[in-house]
């Protein structure tokens, strides 16, 4: 009974076997149906992984590409800053050389010479100890204590200390500035006095009786022996007058802008002809 299973099992399948590859053979059937289901297969396998293949192409040309959208983004906001640090340049020395050439236009008093010197510092305000700048000009390059500092629009001091290669600048405004002044319309003499930073001057010892004017312009009267004569200084603010003073009291305004002072002029005195003869016969 085994025995016969056995074959059974050994002919059936060899029997159908060999009857489809008959039908095959004569139909070809068979053959189609692989080629189709083979093709299906395959195109299904391959489809998905043509898509991943794709997206990640895309995805790393646009990696790429972002990449060099940042390296020419990076380098355009480095041109962009040093093109803008070019134009400030630019204007910072546009700016200075019309400052420098306003300065040249200043014409001297008579006899008396001039160079420039550059503001390096500024000591204003309620707790510095006196208003005063700082020049990068000193006794090597001839500044002498109490020379005149000015700009074209006028008087904005005088040498106070003076060190080699530096100078510290009193400026009218300080408390401990005297400066002779008078009218340049009506001639009316005074003592313009300072009165600390963002304070008016004060125009000190000009009588009652004596004629002076509203915005009137403030000269130096030369009657010092700093300042040379019909220098600007300052221009009338306000007139009052009191019963209870001898004095009128005359407030001014400085006509330079000093906490933006940047350049100024030292105007030096010209030399005692007197005093040249007494050096040159010392031995």
């Amino acid at each position: 009974m085994r025995a016969r299973s056995f074959v059974i099992a050994i002919l059936l399948p060899l029997f159908l076997y060999l009857s489809l590859y008959t039908w095959n053979w004569r139909t070809g059937h068979l053959d189609r149906l692989a080629t189709n289901t083979g093709m299906e297969f395959v195109g299904w396998v391959l489809v998905p992984g043509e898509w991943v293949h794709a997206r990640l192409r895309h995805y790393w040309n646009s990696y790429i590409n972002l990449l060099e959208v940042r390296q020419e983004n990076r380098y355009l906001r480095q041109r962009l800053e040093e093109l803008q640090l070019t134009r400030m340049k630019l204007e910072r020395q546009a700016a200075e050389a019309r400052r420098l050439k306003r300065l040249l236009k200043f014409s001297s008093p008579e006899g008396w010479s001039q160079f420039g010197a550059k503001v390096i510092a500024h000591k204003m305000g309620p707790h510095a100890v006196a208003e005063t700048i700082f020049v990068d000009k000193g006794s090597t390059d001839e500044v002498r204590k109490d020379m005149p500092v000015l700009t074209p629009e006028g008087i904005i001091g005088r040498v106070y200390r003076v060190s080699n290669s530096f100078a510290s600048v009193l400026l009218l405004t300080d408390p401990n500035s005297r400066i002779p002044v008078l009218g340049r319309k009506s001639r009316t003499n005074g003592i313009l006095k300072g009165q600390g930073p963002d304070s008016a001057l004060e125009v000190m010892y000009v009588p009652q009786n004596a004629a002076l004017y509203d915005h009137e312009l403030l000269v130096t009267s030369g009657l010092s022996d700093i300042f040379p004569k019909g220098l600007p200084v300052a221009r009338i603010q306000s007139i009052t007058h009191s019963e209870t003073s001898l004095f009128q009291n005359v407030q001014a305004e400085p006509l330079v802008t000093i906490r933006f002072l940047e350049e100024v002029l030292l105007i030096k005195k010209p030399r005692s002809p007197i005093k040249a003869e007494e050096k040159l016969k010392r031995p």
